[in-house]
């Protein structure tokens, strides 16, 4: 049950809080430059988004795709998204709407993929998800840096999130009505 992608998982769980300190209270870390803590949440969030693409990819090619992978994953992406996009909030970094959109889609994908789950329907992650996962994750270094064109990248990742839960939605009712 514990192998390597879902030590991975979990420690991507872990990391989350660790950013989130690093974005929302930057009053415990006294006189360290503001632009420092960018730089230490920015880290935590690349190596968090790394253990990302390798848990997948060692749980695919090791064959070591387990129940509890199955849940620690997604659970393990969404804290670490949730986290940095309201770290973003709270820095007002980025544009409220757009981080709306963001969540809420977050949100209803999960709960569709419940009721999928519940009625016996696999919905598996579109290109377009993965591509929305590595968009959002752009978008959000940028914010967390304040690099230009953060804002740019975010309504670009908004897009891309929203047509693929437009694709989860099509893709559920497609299997759904086939039943």
């Amino acid at each position: 049950m514990l192998n390597l992608p879902n030590a991975l998982a979990f420690l991507r769980i872990l990391m989350a809080p660790a950013m989130f300190l690093f974005l929302v209270e930057r009053d415990l870390f006294g006189d360290i430059h503001h632009s420092w803590l960018n730089y230490f949440a920015a880290l935590i969030f690349v190596l968090a988004s790394i253990t990302d693409f390798f848990d997948g990819y060692i749980a695919r090619e090791w064959n070591q795709m387990t129940k509890l992978g199955a849940i620690l994953d997604p659970l393990a992406d969404k804290m670490l998204m949730l986290a940095g996009f309201i770290g973003i909030l709270a820095l007002d970094r980025g544009n409220s709407w757009a981080i709306f959109l963001i969540l809420s889609r977050e949100f209803f994908v999960t709960g569709l993929r419940v009721v999928a789950v519940g009625e016996g329907i696999s919905v598996a992650a579109s290109m377009a998800g993965k591509v929305k996962t590595v968009f959002q994750m752009i978008a959000l270094g940028f914010l967390i840096m304040d690099w230009i064109f953060a804002d740019t990248l975010l309504w670009i990742a908004v897009a891309i999130t929203l047509y693929s839960g437009a694709e989860y939605v099509r893709d559920y009712f497609k299997v759904s009505n086939a039943k």
